[in-house]
């Protein structure tokens, strides 16, 4: 029976939490293409494979046709759970085979055998990635970006080295492996942009900067530390894109999304403070943190600010503080369109508005209904409204004259 894989800190040895608690009962992604190897029986596939045999008929209650050698290695992970053992060093054997297009194969192979018997696989996968050939390594990229999510402290170390690699096809499919790991696995994707946004090379920390989303609402403390570290980076593409989590973490964090937009507003970017408008949006305007934010960015240089928290003064303020606050911001205001909201603000409609704001406050008249002639009540009401005096009538019994 293969071993199970267990994920694995490389820095502590401790098991790895899975982001997502969903079971993983899906390997669709890590199959072959589909194609003939899907139907060839069970008991001819390592024969295949191996190249016993190079060429087989297949029953016509499969649709017929014939499977070749490269349609066996990739029926490896089909085998019957008793020649496990066998197919893996068959597998093993075609990851090193002296030709390029077998060992294609076998790569093509590896993500979905893996399942069933990883040792020795993720080795031949780190040697086929500096393969000779440049159809292996591409391939070997391939199989990298399906196998990362599913064995990351297996693929630390590949990561690593890819992730850093010169030729820009290396390093772009090492960047997509890793997203992918950040998403299933947030602590081993914390590990390793930890040390790439220390790196020299700016489009490493870019490039890590990126991925940053995916950690938002799984990274914990740790990735919150990342986000903090990224604004404050010397790069203001690397602030940008670290920028870019502010509206997701305040929705799922606020009290650490307001520590995170107050640095951002701050910042010489326009683009950084773009999206600490947005996320500010979003915060608790009851909180005295945000509050003090939102006056702080009515008196900001930048106009977007200033706009967008001018807007936010009637929510966190009301009555004489918000005139007064509004009276202050206007003595500074140059831009008509902000004088004017300020000056709505600063006035009390209530006393000091023209006649039809005045009346606007006042309570409405209790409603009178029009005369109706199936409402007897309501005529004599509407009758002695008229001054038509019929309390007589009304008091002597029908047929009686008066004096």
């Amino acid at each position: 029976m293969a071993r199970e894989y267990v994920a694995r800190d490389p820095r502590t040895g401790k098991a790895l939490r899975k982001s997502n608690v969903k079971e993983d009962s899906d390997i669709r992604a890590l199959l072959p293409l589909s194609g003939t190897w899907e139907v060839i029986p069970k008991s001819d596939i390592m024969k295949l494979a191996s190249g016993e045999l190079d060429i087989i008929e297949l029953p016509r209650a499969v649709g017929g046709g014939f499977a070749r050698r490269k349609d066996g290695i990739r029926a490896l992970n089909r085998v019957f759970e008793s020649d496990i053992e066998a197919a893996h060093r068959i597998l093993l054997d075609c990851l090193d085979d002296d030709h390029d297009s077998i060992r294609i194969t076998a790569l093509e192979s590896m993500p979905s055998f893996s399942l069933r018997k990883h040792e020795g696989l993720i080795r031949c996968l780190s040697d086929r990635l500096m393969d000779d050939s440049e159809e292996v390594r591409e391939e070997a990229m391939t199989s990298l970006i399906k196998m990362a999510p599913v064995f990351p402290s297996g693929c630390e170390k590949i990561l690593r080295r890819e992730l850093r690699h010169e030729v820009e096809k290396h390093r772009k499919s090492a960047f997509i492996a890793l997203k992918s790991t950040s998403q299933r696995w947030a602590e081993t994707g914390c590990l390793h942009i930890d040390e790439l946004i220390r790196e020299e090379d700016v489009d490493l920390r870019r490039r890590a900067a990126a991925i940053l989303r995916v950690l938002t609402t799984k990274g914990g403390a740790e990735g919150w530390d990342l986000i903090g570290w990224c604004l404050e980076d010397e790069d203001a593409e690397v602030r940008r894109r670290a920028s870019k989590t502010l509206n997701s973490l305040a929705g799922a964090e606020p009290r650490i999304a307001a520590i995170l937009v107050e640095v951002a507003m701050s910042d010489d970017d326009a683009s950084v403070r773009k999206s600490a408008i947005g996320a500010l949006k979003k915060l608790n305007m009851e909180s005295p943190r945000v509050s003090r934010m939102v006056i702080d960015g009515a008196r900001d240089r930048d106009y977007e600010l200033r706009k967008a928290c001018i807007g936010l003064l009637s929510i966190i303020l009301s009555g004489t503080e918000l005139r007064e606050t509004a009276k202050e911001l206007l003595r500074q205001e140059t831009r008509m369109d902000l004088r004017k909201r300020l000056e709505s603000l600063s006035t009390d409609l209530e006393m000091e508005g023209t006649e039809e704001q005045k009346n606007t406050f006042l309570a409405p008249l209790e409603y009178v209904p029009d005369e109706d002639e199936s409402a007897p009540d309501l005529k004599i009401v509407s009758s002695i409204k008229k001054g038509e005096h019929h309390k007589d009538k009304l008091s002597r019994p029908e047929g009686e004259g008066g004096t």
